[in-house]
């Protein structure tokens, strides 16, 4: 993490609702916050986090509005 640029480092993986597949990832900022970054396919449903997070961390993630993701039917 370069604290220069404001840059941030992945703490933990986000786990689809099938168990095993990466859909994103918790980030850590340089500035103490935390925030979510999607893979390629955008907002999925998740299902935890690994390695699991506090629960500090999850409420400013709004882990719970994470779990309640809908899938898009238009793709």
């Amino acid at each position: 993490m370069n604290d220069d640029r404001g840059e941030g480092v992945a703490i933990a993986n986000l786990i689809g609702t099938d168990g095993c597949s990466v859909v994103g990832w918790v980030y850590r900022w340089s500035t103490g916050s935390h925030a979510v970054m999607w893979d390629v396919q955008g907002p999925q449903p998740v299902s935890e986090t690994r390695p699991d997070i506090s629960d500090e961390q999850k409420q400013e993630i709004d882990f719970d509005a994470l779990t309640r993701i809908r899938k898009s039917d238009s793709g």
